[in-house]
């Protein structure tokens, strides 16, 4: 029986119908734990949207906070300022965000490797000043949300968090379900043709602008999204909390400790951060502050010395060491 087929075909689904059933397990409640699990979600499916245009398409940027804080603004304005649903500001930000990205894309993507990535740091920090002083969303100050009833109009629950772990696993499903079809698609063999090298899918036919703006705006959007949900759960936003090299550096990260560029990578590596970091936070505030930080990058460095795939990697490796010596003692069998 090929297991690794079988994992392929139905280990997608078969982890939506777990995650669904957590809730009815009662595993899902107002506990520390819940929030643990909730974040675990949203940061796999922030990292999964940065990977289709940073793993797939091997353009690294550090800017997809600026299109995550366009989205949480989106929704904080229409709760703050249109006192109305969160949901429309949801969309409208993460169309807003997906335009943005083609429009700042356009030009960064004529430069390359490092020269890109430098160039998406200026990005965030401009977006950064703009909004700490636009008035209109809150300014340095930010939006905070008024006490708001419960339920999935608002998209807010004050006792028990089974609805932000529902909402956050539509969420998390909804990106890697896109990846997922992309990645089978003849787009997802473009975008990864650009990746190994821009020149050659060029001349085979391939319009790499074309392919990366497309892949950049669907990132953006979906990167807004999570910001949408992100500004919800808090209860408020502003420019350091959203659109700091601190979050895109989340995005980044996250994907690299896990496995950039496939399909299971973001997944890992939010369920080794995002527990270490917030249980660290919890039982380790008495060493001080960013003693969870100190942790994380002491992993990410010793895992880019010793394993640059990440911890799907790691797994790979060991899969491929077991037939390796499977097939070794198979043959000394037959010698014998």
């Amino acid at each position: 029986m090929d297991y690794k087929k079988l994992l392929s075909k139905f280990g997608w689904p078969l982890l939506l119908v777990a995650l669904a059933a957590l809730p009815l397990a009662g595993l899902v409640g107002p506990g520390f734990s819940s929030h643990v699990l909730i974040t675990v979600l949203l940061t796999a499916a922030m990292a999964q949207a940065w990977n289709l245009i940073g793993g797939y398409g091997g353009q690294v940027s550090f800017g997809h906070s600026v299109f995550f804080g366009i989205g949480a603004y989106g929704a904080a304005f229409a709760v703050c300022v249109g006192k109305t649903s969160p949901w429309p500001g949801m969309i409208v930000g993460a169309v807003l965000a997906a335009v943005t990205a083609v429009i700042v894309s356009y030009p960064c993507f004529k430069l390359k490797g490092h020269y890109f990535a430098i160039a998406t740091f200026a990005v965030v920090e401009i977006f950064n000043r703009v909004f700490m002083i636009w008035d209109w969303v809150g300014g340095a100050v930010g939006l905070d949300y008024t006490i708001l009833e419960d339920g999935w109009r608002n998209f807010t629950w004050s006792v028990d968090k089974r609805g932000y772990y529902l909402g956050a696993l539509v969420l998390f499903a909804l990106v890697f379900t896109i990846t997922r079809v992309i990645e089978r698609s003849r787009f997802g063999y473009y975008l990864r043709a650009v990746r190994e090298g821009q020149e050659t899918a060029e001349s085979l036919g391939v319009n790499s602008t074309g392919v990366k703006l497309t892949a950049m705006a669907l990132s953006a959007f979906l990167a807004a999204l999570c910001g949408a949900f992100f500004a919800q759960y808090n209860f408020r936003v502003d420019p350091p909390m959203v659109m700091s090299l601190d979050m895109s550096m989340k995005f980044v990260l996250v994907a690299i400790l896990g496995g950039i560029g496939t399909f299971w990578g973001p997944l890992l590596g939010a369920l080794v951060l995002i527990p270490l970091q917030e249980y660290s936070r919890a039982y380790l505030a008495k060493l001080g502050s960013g003693v969870d930080l100190i942790i994380f990058g002491l992993i990410i460095i010793l895992m880019m010395v010793y394993q640059p795939g990440g911890i799907l990697g790691i797994l790979t490796g060991s899969r491929k060491r077991q037939a390796r010596l499977r097939a070794r003692l198979a043959a000394e069998g037959g010698a014998k």
